[in-house]
């Protein structure tokens, strides 16, 4: 039985809702680790380049915290005005301009860390497999299997 405007727009408030209730809990544990990081005894020993990187990490962590908690306020501030499929469109937007964030502070992180354990060479090689697993498995797979959906 085929849904109407209503009900497929209900379904997606749902589906992004849901999606927002796994990425959400992980930026804030993410940010959560950051804010103590330069409170340890150790954070005085990096270098430049690692305060740099840590610092970019820890800034994309809030802002995707901001982007993947947006379409909540948004749904709240226009509660039945009749505007959800224009909230839907904006929420969806601001979830994958959240999940680049993410993916670079992902990024940020797996060097500071595999930097102070392994060195800078072995940092490199690191957040160059973990840069290609997220633009894969986050971008890539589903705008490929788009992509060949409307072949």
């Amino acid at each position: 039985m085929a849904e109407n405007r209503d009900e497929r727009l209900d379904r997606e408030l749902i589906e992004l809702l849901q999606e927002l209730r796994v990425a959400i809990p992980g930026v804030q544990v993410m940010f959560a680790f950051l804010l103590m990081v330069p409170f340890t005894e150790r954070f005085g020993q990096v270098d430049a380049l690692e305060r740099a990187v840590y610092l970019g990490a820890f800034l994309a962590t809030a802002v995707a915290s901001v982007l993947f908690i947006a379409p909540t306020a948004y749904h709240r501030l226009r509660w039945r005005e009749y505007d959800k499929e224009r909230m839907l469109v904006t929420s969806n937007r601001l979830t994958i301009a959240g999940t680049i964030f993410l993916a670079l502070a992902v990024a940020g992180v797996v060097f500071v860390v595999t930097d102070q354990v392994l060195g800078a060479r072995a940092a490199a090689a690191t957040v160059g497999v973990a840069v290609a697993l997220l633009v894969w498995f986050w971008f890539g797979l589903p705008l490929s299997r788009k992509r060949s959906d409307r072949a």
